[in-house]
């Protein structure tokens, strides 16, 4: 199950037959678990039967979006209460002297600071003031605070002093969660793993009661297996994990569609693929390179306070259905991120909006017909039809048609320009990978951004509208252990680091083990970051399970610093900085069913006119449940289905694959 902000969407497999169906509900704001109980009834789902509940929540993500969260402390050395928010001292838009960064989800007034110091070497300066310490807890237990995270200087690589601020803690508050730094992110940068700790800390009472009260009604209702949560890094967490990595649910949502369009890259035969995923208000890009999604370590929910956590690199814009299309002042048409969002709606839904939006343009242009959803909606081909001559012919003064695909046309603009953003910036050719296309608009305009960014081959899978969903069912649990590991290559002994890495690996195993997870089916991989000496951004590498050469490390580093920064300075010293361990408990997964490929011509079941490129076209209209393995069709052509709507257009080639994918073809 994947928690939208307009709808939930439910994904089930029978495992015996490999079966796919599908159901929509809408979601409830105020309470997601009332959406996913409704769901559960409305599929008629019977829960003693289920051998896996994935789901992909956007309550930690909403809680700090909304700030709607339980008053949480933090613990400090003394003299760094101000480090969140002194943060970097940048800012999001450099040129904009009035607008602020978000104050820190902590306020100052529950900042508190205690005696204690350790250096850069790990050597205790200072032994916590314990007086101090109880002190302070007596405070926040008389405030009545919901969460505590303990930040101290240098504690990345001498924990004790946070270790025996949170004994002292607990023992005033034993209900209450404790978040220290040294074990959420032990990396040097203090605004770094402070601001992962502090948002670790404001969710983790949100998150915990969620996952708890969720895990008794399914519990209630028969399902005996254990609740697994999908979290940024592209794996699942059990609840026991996210009492102490709430903030690893932060961005779960988005993280769904990313794992679905690698698996669906990979079937398919292409281990280069990009994610697009397009809805109602917004759209989500990602880059899968080599058969493995992109990661980053650089994220946030709101800019100035970055959550450390290893997560797939997604880039969101203000681009779908309903994103506006506007005039701007220096006289451009624009498109987005306004939006006329789920309420409203488009001006075809009939809800009282009277400006233009992608649906509408899409309607006018007639690749959209007159229904959404198997009939469930209505669309005005009228109003759409006023709202853009309103908004678009009528100021710029156009013909309707041109109108329409003006708005359509800048908005593939903007779609493309994201891509390119998560492509060709990171050193990725665009024409080496397949775009996976899904969402309720991803098909619709799918083609017409791979052409523009000449990618050959476009995939669309079965039920684009829900493939977040099915993202949930093909995911592992995975957690993400680091630690620093600040060293020259060249006076690095690899016994040294093989020593490092083991006792990550110890610890990962131990979570595994926590988790009910057979030894048998963890799997362990390592990483290690490295810069150029003088440099501070590092980059990943992979490292083998047994360390005997540092030279094999450098070499992998200069040429991920090439691939990444188009230059590697293979003369210049390089410093180890980090030694990294993903460790996955391997879950039985859902296998989509393969069918025998015939090939045949489809008859299409009506024909329509559709505008492309200034020109009206008899396009055939095609039901995607009445097409089958091995069918293949040229455009101009439209495959109308529940959850989406498919352009295929002028002289692309377009066919089914034996796991019913649609794959288009934009040279023909």
């Amino acid at each position: 199950m994947d928690v939208g902000g307009t709808f939930t969407d439910i994904c089930i497999m029978d495992e015996e037959t490999g079966a796919i169906r599908i159901e929509k509900t809408a979601s409830t704001p105020d309470d997601p678990m009332r959406a996913i109980m409704n769901g559960i009834g409305q599929a008629d789902v019977d829960l003693s039967g289920v051998s896996m509940f994935s789901h992909g929540t956007t309550v930690a993500t909403n809680a700090l979006i909304t700030r709607n969260l339980p008053r949480a402390a933090m613990v400090c050395t003394e003299g760094f209460r101000d480090v969140v928010e002194i943060r970097r001292a940048n800012k999001e838009d450099l040129w904009d002297t009035y607008k602020d960064v978000a104050k820190p989800y902590i306020p100052r007034r529950d900042r508190l600071t205690v005696r204690e110091r350790v250096d850069a070497e790990g050597r205790v300066l200072e032994e916590l003031d314990e007086a101090g310490a109880r002190r302070v807890a007596q405070v926040l237990k008389k405030r009545g605070v919901a969460s505590i995270a303990v930040c101290f200087m240098n504690s990345y690589v001498n924990a004790d002093n946070e270790k025996r601020m949170r004994d002292i803690l607990k023992e005033e508050m034993p209900d209450i969660p404790v978040s220290i730094s040294a074990e959420i992110m032990p990396e040097i940068f203090e605004h770094e793993r402070f601001s992962t700790t502090m948002a670790n800390a404001v969710v983790s009472p949100v998150v915990v009661d969620y996952v708890s009260r969720l895990s008794d009604k399914l519990a209630d209702g028969g399902y005996a297996r254990e609740l697994l949560l999908l979290h940024t890094g592209g794996g699942v967490m059990t609840p026991h994990a996210v009492r102490d990595f709430a903030a690893r649910l932060a961005g779960s949502g988005i993280a769904a569609g990313a794992i679905a369009s690698r698996f669906i890259g990979n079937l398919c035969g292409f281990p280069n693929s990009i994610g697009f995923d397009m809805g109602g208000t917004s759209t989500d890009v990602s880059v899968c390179y080599q058969g493995e999604p992109r990661i980053t370590k650089d994220w946030y929910i709101e800019y100035g306070y970055p959550i450390r956590f290893p997560s797939i690199e997604v880039l969101t814009i203000g681009a779908g259905g309903g994103s506006l299309a506007w005039k701007d002042e220096g006289g451009s048409l624009r498109n987005g991120p306004q939006s006329a969002g789920a309420d409203p709606g488009p001006a075809c839904y009939k809800n009282g909006n009277e400006v233009a939006t992608n649906t509408d343009a899409n309607v006018v242009l007639g690749r959209l017909g007159t229904s959404l959803a198997g009939g469930q909606i209505t669309l005005d081909p009228e109003l759409a039809e006023a709202a853009v001559r309103r908004t678009v012919a009528e100021p710029f003064d156009m013909e309707l048609h041109e109108a329409a695909e003006a708005i359509t046309r800048v908005a593939n603009a903007n779609m493309a320009n994201a891509v390119r953003l998560l492509s060709i910036s990171r050193g990725y050719d665009p024409r080496d990978f397949a775009l996976c296309a899904f969402g309720g608009a991803g098909a619709l305009h799918g083609a017409h951004v791979a052409r523009e960014l000449s990618i050959p081959t476009v995939i669309v899978p079965p039920n684009p509208g829900v493939t977040s969903a099915l993202g949930c069912l093909l995911v592992d649990i995975q957690h993400d252990f680091s630690d620093s590991f600040m060293s020259a290559a060249s006076a690095t002994d690899p016994a040294a680091l093989e020593a490092a890495f083991a006792r990550i690996e110890d610890d990962a195993r131990s979570q595994l083990d926590r988790e009910g997870v057979a030894p048998e089916d963890m799997l362990l991989q390592r990483s290690i970051e490295m810069m150029y000496q003088g440099q501070w951004r590092s980059l990943a590498v992979d490292a083998p399970s047994k360390i005997t050469s540092i030279e094999e490390l450098t070499d992998a580093f200069h040429e991920a610093h090439e691939r990444e920064y188009n230059f590697a300075r293979r003369d210049a010293p390089v410093s180890l900085f980090r030694v990294a361990v993903k460790a996955t408990g391997i879950v039985p997964k859902a296998e989509l069913p393969r069918v025998e490929a015939t090939p045949n011509e489809p008859e299409p079941g009506q024909r329509r006119q559709v505008w492309f490129d200034g020109e009206a076209h008899d396009a055939a209209i095609f039901e995607r449940d009445q097409l089958t393995a091995g069918a293949h069709f040229t455009g101009p052509a439209i495959v109308e289905q529940v959850d989406s709507t498919i352009v295929v257009p002028p002289g692309m080639r377009a066919e089914v694959d034996s796991y019913m994918n649609i794959l288009i073809h934009t040279k023909g």
